[in-house]
């Protein structure tokens, strides 16, 4: 009893502990929750309709449509320039999918596999026709090739791995092909169902004939605002807001933007730089002009060219190189030189120029031997007995295993190799001189090639050329001493204000790049700007960035967050809003003054009067706008009017235009050539309709609560 009532009289005391504890412990729950979700959310690249997309599936995206992209254009790699549209590609064709789908699925629209079963029977679509499986003869896709296809790489999967293996890649292009497909149809169907809400008929097709094919002239007088200097003109606070509650619904935007001030900084070679590549230049001219072999030469100067000692087309050569070959001899050597075009100095050393043929056609028996000397042996048979009877070759060929079949080579195959070894330039070499129908021995290092030219097409001009190409470049010294110059400038104006202020003065140019979404690739267009990208994002109105060193390793930067435009209406006090609404409340002024000079102009004399410029305008239709020279402005208002107008009728208002106020006079109406079809004009009317309703992505897209983090990631 005693211990209880010790226990009763700690009661207050052990209800805060427990209470604590308990606190304690939801308190670290939250934290894990939060943490997680924050750890969820630093992973997540996108949002659509409130489905999130991790960094890891996106990739696996990239990558799937990456793959495509290389099989397509035939190619291993794709540069920075072509990920950044992949990336685009990838993450638009995402969104607008899923924006599909949440409608498709509302109205309970599917695709069904009998659906894309009969497209790939039909064989017309034009995704089908850049597979492999277009049947060369008709033309169109053949669905039994890829059925044929299908059924050897699922026998191929168990049965013989490697060949699987070299199918993959079709086969996984394929599977992106037929998704593509589905997510296509899809989206046509919806589409096709909005447009067919849209009806034409009969009167509907009468009234656009006639608006298509009825033309007017007319005599035109004009007042381009031109004519009234802005000066002149007063505008209020008042007019301004009158107006921008007009246009309000323009200045909606559906994603965050960010104005931002940046100093960039490209570092360039000094002129110390410049003498010292001049100098080590010079040397290799020298040693260029006076080397028997100029390949060493090459290699030692880390040339951007690569010297293969071998004849090629001068297209090999980069442009500037190429535009000199023709010019110099044999032997020459020209330059040092400078292009400023690709910031480069240049050298060339012309070793040979030849006629000789771009295609050649021949055949091969590669023969082989215990060693050096045994491939030669049976090499020097096979060369025997085909000097006596050449027509044998394919079946001299089969006795080593080989087909012997004829096979082309152009120059483009081989002239932009990296690097070429002594084998491969006698192998190029024996073809371009051989003679159509010689037999020749090739001995190479460890084996004997047999070749046969059996064709040669289309001699050009081929060089062999050594060429030492560097890149006039600065020196660490030169960097070190820009980096140095710019932090100290930076580090000195620690407040945006005094940043922007100071800059001129120290030599330094204020740039601009105003809304900038996170759908952004570079800031301002700079290389390597990822870095800045996520913090201005992450900024303040007004706060400075780090000093980024970025581009191609050539660029220092600095970064002001100027401005920051939330989702939703831009507010008048937005500079540029501001100056938009400016230019419509200044045009609105100038108009009403123009149209009040008008006023009671009955005659285009009466307003020539009133300083009005006359001028003739033929072939003014209703469906487009007409093209007003002496405004320098198309005018969809004076063309609805001049349509509403009778023939030898003066307007009966003045017309206010984009550009000025016009007053005219109806001098003839006549039609075009050609006969009214009801049928066709109302389907002509339809697919106009099928363009409108093609427009609903945009206004999906309002809808679906996109939000776009690659900037965090890519």
């Amino acid at each position: 009893m005693a211990a209880l009532g010790k226990i009763r009289s700690k009661g207050v005391t052990l209800i805060i502990i427990i209470g604590l504890g308990l606190f304690a412990f939801i308190a670290e729950e939250a934290f894990r929750s939060c943490e997680a979700h924050r750890n969820d959310q630093r992973q997540c690249v996108g949002e659509v309709l409130g489905e999130k997309i991790n960094v890891q599936d996106f990739q696996k995206l990239v990558d799937e449509y990456s793959e495509v992209i290389k099989m397509q254009q035939g190619t291993d790699n794709l540069n920075e320039q072509q990920l950044n549209q992949v990336k685009d590609m990838v993450w638009n064709t995402y969104v607008q999918t899923k924006m599909v789908e949440a409608e498709a699925n509302a109205l309970g629209l599917t695709v069904t596999d009998q659906e894309i079963q009969n497209i790939l029977k039909e064989g017309t679509n034009q995704m089908l026709l850049q597979t492999p499986f277009v049947n060369q003869q008709t033309g169109r896709f053949d669905v039994n090739a890829l059925q044929n296809f299908l059924n050897q790489y699922n026998q191929a999967k168990t049965a013989n791995p490697q060949m699987a293996q070299q199918y993959s890649k079709i086969y996984y292009y394929w599977t992106f092909i037929e998704k593509t497909l589905r997510q296509q149809t899809l989206a046509q169907k919806y589409q096709s169902l909005l447009a067919h809400c849209l009806l034409s008929n009969p009167v509907e097709a009468k009234m656009a004939f006639k608006e298509e094919n009825e033309e007017s002239q007319v005599q035109l007088a004009v007042l381009p605002y031109s004519s009234i200097q802005d000066s002149k003109v007063q505008i209020t606070e008042s007019d301004l807001k009158a107006k921008y509650d007009e246009l309000k619904p323009r200045f909606k935007q559906n994603v965050e933007s960010r104005d931002v001030k940046y100093i960039d900084i490209q570092v360039e070679a000094s002129a110390a730089d410049k003498a010292a590549l001049s100098k080590q230049f010079a040397a290799y001219a020298k040693d260029l002009a006076e080397a028997a072999d100029p390949a060493q030469v090459v290699r030692k100067s880390t040339s951007l060219v690569n010297y293969l000692g071998i004849p090629v087309a001068s297209s090999a050569y980069p442009s500037d190189i190429a535009a000199k070959l023709d010019s110099m001899a044999v032997g020459q050597v020209y330059g040092p030189v400078a292009n400023q075009m690709d910031n480069t100095m240049n050298i060339i050393k012309l070793v040979a120029k030849q006629q000789l043929p771009d295609s050649i056609q021949f055949r091969a028996i590669q023969v082989g031997g215990a060693d050096a000397a045994a491939a030669q042996k049976t090499a020097d048979s096979i060369y025997t007995a085909l000097q006596a009877d050449a027509s044998q070759f394919e079946a001299i060929a089969k006795k080593y295993g080989q087909t012997g079949e004829k096979q082309w080579i152009t120059t483009a195959q081989y002239q932009n190799a990296p690097s070429m070894d002594v084998n491969t330039k006698s192998y190029i070499n024996a073809l371009n001189n051989g003679a159509v129908n010689q037999i020749q021995n090739l001995k190479l290092d460890q084996a004997n090639v047999i070749l046969q030219v059996v064709d040669r097409k289309a001699m050009i001009s081929k060089y062999t050329a050594a060429v030492i190409k560097k890149t006039v470049d600065f020196s660490k010294e030169t960097y070190s001493a820009a980096y140095n110059k710019f932090a100290s400038f930076v580090s000195a104006n620690q407040n945006s204000e005094d940043l922007l202020k100071n800059a001129a003065k120290n030599g330094y140019k204020v740039l601009e790049a105003n809304d900038v979404t996170t759908s952004s690739h570079y800031l301002a267009n700079i290389h390597s700007t990822r870095d800045a990208l996520k913090w201005l994002f992450e900024a303040k109105k007004g706060e400075i960035s780090p000093l980024y060193e970025c581009g191609d390793n050539d660029h220092l930067l600095v970064a002001v967050c100027s401005e920051i435009h939330p989702i939703g209406y831009r507010s008048l006090d937005d500079a540029q809003v501001k100056e938009m609404i400016k230019a419509e409340v200044l045009r609105d002024k100038k108009a009403e003054q123009l149209m009040a000079k008008l006023q009671g102009v009955s005659s285009i004399a009466a307003a020539k009067a009133k300083g009005a410029q006359i001028t003739t305008v033929d072939q003014i239709t209703f469906a487009a706008p007409v093209f007003v020279a002496a405004a320098g402005a198309s005018e969809p208002a004076l063309s609805g009017a001049v349509y509403a107008t009778a023939k030898g009728k003066f307007s009966s208002k003045p017309v206010k235009g984009n550009a000025g106020v016009y007053a005219f006079q109806v001098l003839n109406k006549k039609n075009r050539p050609g006969k009214f079809d009801a049928k066709t004009m109302e389907a002509k009317c339809r697919q106009k309709a099928m363009q409108y309703a093609g427009n609903f992505m945009s206004e999906l897209y309002q809808k679906a609560n996109v939000v776009d983090n690659r900037y965090l990631f890519f």
